[in-house]
């Protein structure tokens, strides 16, 4: 009887510990082709129906409760915002496929079930959370090692950028490409070590123990490799950003400029990156030696000035493009689709996934496909858990060891994949938010065990 009893919390603790193995490692092939879009529903997705219905279960034994909790509330405020804004974009702009604008807010849904099942295994057993967070650094060292094999044994690469890599055709590194390991993109694995890493360094300052510390300090250096060969340029400053904030909230103010050094001379190492650094001052001199010729004096008096018909004046020489490609396409192809898209209905948007399959900012996304009430219900979901967190502060007041550096560690990975979405869209991204979502939940129900023990 007792076993029978404890089944609901022994499935939901296996059921985590299997969406953080397979989400991050099982590359995405293909399961099942929807039909009008390369978006296909993939293995990841049916364990995460099954933590759908396990967490369906869960949640009957305390329904009540669960519905006047202000996070759930406004949980299902946003699922509403984007059903309605999914229907306008049917039968009002008609600016979707249905069968495709659907399954685009189901994914919203799915993507909230890691969530609440974060918050449910923390909530029962908090525990649990040395267990979770072992998977993680074995996660972390299992892709430092198929992201060396993809460099140095042509491992295969599998990526969902476009239409013809997303059936899982294997692709093979080549020189000066981004290292994306078992992720579906460089960015991806980017912003999934901007939430990791600062957790893992954190806890390796705070927690004691040769062995502990020492696996910690082999997952550190794992994922540096890993972030500095994704070579995605905006994930380093929220790295940076986040170990730093990550930090100075567990007090490890001496730890700051050590990791910091250390993190700096990893990215120096990488040529690739730094010359992806250099391009943006290289295009922002040019940029301004060609607005001070167009625009000097002398110039001027030369194009105004007479010149006799006898001299024959030389074709000018054109003078060189010189961009820097990713700016260049979110500036100009991107960023304004997704301003038509919000200005065609600013209330409701033009629906999930009206813009196509990138726009390299998440809010002017969100602002595009489900207008002003999908923008604000979805800040309103984040301002939520923020200000569970905020009232917290500092962490140290209430926790200790490993939970301490966990919440100091997310807090401050959570502001850089903030940063990380005015670039990127972090919050599309399966492998990432699925996984994200679930620390959060872990978050979360650490705070809530704490709130019910005072």
């Amino acid at each position: 009887m007792q076993k029978l009893l404890q089944l609901p919390n022994s499935l939901l603790k296996y059921t985590v510990a299997a969406i953080l193995i397979m989400v991050p490692l099982y590359p995405k092939f293909p399961f099942l082709k929807i039909p009008g879009t390369f978006v296909s529903i993939r293995l990841e997705d049916l364990l995460m129906a099954w933590g759908a219905l396990l967490l369906l279960w869960l949640i009957l034994t305390h329904l009540i409760p669960f519905l006047k909790d202000h996070l759930t509330q406004i949980v299902i405020v946003f699922i509403g915002v984007g059903a309605v804004s999914t229907l306008s974009a049917i039968f009002v702009t008609q600016s979707i496929d249905p069968h495709i604008g659907l399954l685009h807010w189901g994914r919203r849904i799915e993507y909230l079930v890691p969530l609440f099942l974060g918050i449910e295994a923390i909530r029962r057993d908090r525990k649990s959370l040395d267990f979770f967070l072992k998977i993680l650094l074995i996660v972390v060292a299992l892709t430092f090692l198929y992201g060396l094999g993809q460099r140095y044994l042509s491992w295969p690469v599998i990526i969902t950028q476009n239409e013809e890599y997303s059936k899982g055709i294997a692709l093979r590194w080549t020189p000066g490409a981004h290292i994306n390991s078992t992720f579906a993109g460089h960015y991806d694995l980017s912003t999934f070590l901007i939430v990791v890493l600062p957790i893992i360094i954190s806890s390796f300052f705070v927690l004691k123990g040769k062995w502990s510390r020492g696996s910690l300090l082999i997952a550190t250096l794992c994922g540096l490799w890993l972030l500095v060969n994704g070579a995605s340029r905006i994930s380093q400053v929220s790295y940076l950003g986040s170990v730093t904030v990550a930090l100075f909230l567990a007090r490890k103010y001496i730890a700051i400029p050590i990791v910091l050094a250390v993190s700096i001379i990893f990215i120096a190492t990488s040529s690739n990156l730094i010359s992806r650094y250099m391009q943006i001052f290289d295009v922002t001199i040019f940029k301004a030696e060609t607005y001070n010729i167009q625009f000097s004096p002398s110039v001027y008096a030369a194009e105004n000035s007479v010149i006799p018909f006898h001299i024959e004046t030389p074709t000018p020489t054109p003078i060189p493009v010189v961009e820097d490609r990713s700016t260049n396409i979110r500036l100009v192809v991107e960023w304004p689709r997704a301003v038509r898209a919000f200005t065609k209905n600013p209330l409701l948007g033009t629906g999930y996934s009206s813009i196509t399959l990138a726009t390299d900012n998440d809010y002017l996304r969100l602002l595009g496909e489900v207008g002003i009430l999908g923008f604000l219900s979805f800040f309103g979901l984040w301002a939520t858990i923020g200000l569970t967190f905020l009232k917290e502060l500092p962490f140290r007041r209430h926790f200790a060891g490993l939970e301490l550096a966990f919440l100091c560690g997310l807090a401050g990975g959570t502001l850089g994949v903030f940063l990380n979405a005015v670039f990127i869209d972090v919050f599309e991204a399966s492998k990432f938010i699925i996984l994200f979502m679930l620390l959060i939940g872990f978050g979360l129900g650490l705070l809530q065990n704490e709130k019910n023990t005072n």
